[in-house]
Formats: structure tokens, sequence, C-alpha cells
């Protein structure tokens, strides 16, 4: 008996195959693009974190600067009247007054891997360890803080002799990008400690 040669062997077609390959590659193609989000928001985070912090020491300094009577309650509002600066200004090295953002600020020095001029964070280096000779610095050239101070009002409309709003703003540009990024705290302080 001859075998039956008319019996065809089961198989994809070319056409089901082109479709298989095109839905992997949509399926890839998404994986790919997921993968590249994930790596842009972990090369930000670190200078998101540094605005972040830098809004929050401004904030912090203010506070203790009235609690240890280091500067008046006169003091704390925008120059000509006080002592900080107006507008947005680089960050830079307190100065003799310690406080962030005040009209005797200067350039930083040198310091281990950071050059003289704007605020610089040390970090790390590729052994993973603080305070190593492979430690990097960051400049911090590309962030600008504005520290801004307001009379706060009763509920009449009337000024509050013993209360001041201050608003400070931390913004930078991520390298690569065109649009700043924000950081604002507000809080009241008052005359009281």
């Amino acid at each position: 008996m001859k075998p039956n040669k008319s019996k065809s062997q089961g198989g994809f077609t070319i056409i089901e195959t082109m479709i298989a390959i095109a839905i992997m590659s949509i399926g890839i193609l998404t994986l790919i693009a997921a993968f590249a989000t994930a790596v842009s928001v972990t090369q930000t985070s670190e200078e998101n974190l540094i605005a972040r912090q830098k809004t929050l020491e401004a904030m912090e300094s203010i506070f203790t600067a009235r609690n240890t009577q280091q500067i008046t309650f006169s003091q704390i509002a925008n120059f000509p009247t006080g002592i900080f600066s107006t507008g947005n200004t680089q960050l830079t090295c307190a100065g003799p007054d310690g406080l962030a953002n005040t009209t005797d600020d200067v350039p930083c020095p040198a310091n281990g891997p950071c050059a003289a001029g704007p605020e610089c964070v040390v970090l790390p280096g590729p052994d993973g360890i603080l305070g190593t000779p492979d430690d990097v610095g960051m400049s911090l050239g590309n962030f600008r803080r504005q520290i801004l101070i307001a009379n706060a009002l009763n509920a009449d409309g009337t000024v509050n002799n013993t209360l001041k709003q201050i608003t400070v703003t931390v913004s930078y540009t991520p390298s690569g990008a065109t649009v700043p990024r924000t950081y604002t705290v507000n809080s009241l302080i008052s005359s009281f400690r």
C-alpha cells in the first residue's frame, strides 16, 4: 500500500507569523519605552531630592535663627527692610550670619571635589562610600532659590504685626529638559518663640 500524500501538514501560514511578529514587536517597544522612562526618572530623582532638601533647609534656618535670637523678628523681611535677598538667586554659601539667601552670602570656597563658586554637593564615587578619595562633586549652579516674606493679615484685613508669611522656592532645570521644576514651602512665623 502506498502512503497517502494528500494529507497536508499543519503549521503557521506566513500571514499568521507576520501578525505574531507585529504583536511581539509592539510588546517589546512598550517595554523599552517603560524602561527608558524609569531610567529618566531615576536620573532626576537625585536632583528632586536636593531641591526639596534645600527648600526645607532654608525654611528651618529662618526658624532656628529666630529661636536662638540670632536675628530679630523685624530682620525677617526682604531687602531693603530686612536681611533676605529679593528675587531668584543662585545657591551660594551663607555669609557671616549663617543664613541662606541673605545679603551677605558669598561664593563657596573649593572643597574636596567641589570647585569654588555655587554651592556643591559631595556624592559617593564608584565605590559607593562617602568620604573616600573617589567622591565626586555635583555643582548646584542650575539651582535657584527665592525667599519671599510678606506680612500676614488679620481676618479684618489689617496687618498682623506678630506674624509673617514665608515662602521658600527652589527651582532647577533637569539635565536634558527645558521646563524647570519648582519646589515651594510656605509657613507662618510669629514673633514669639
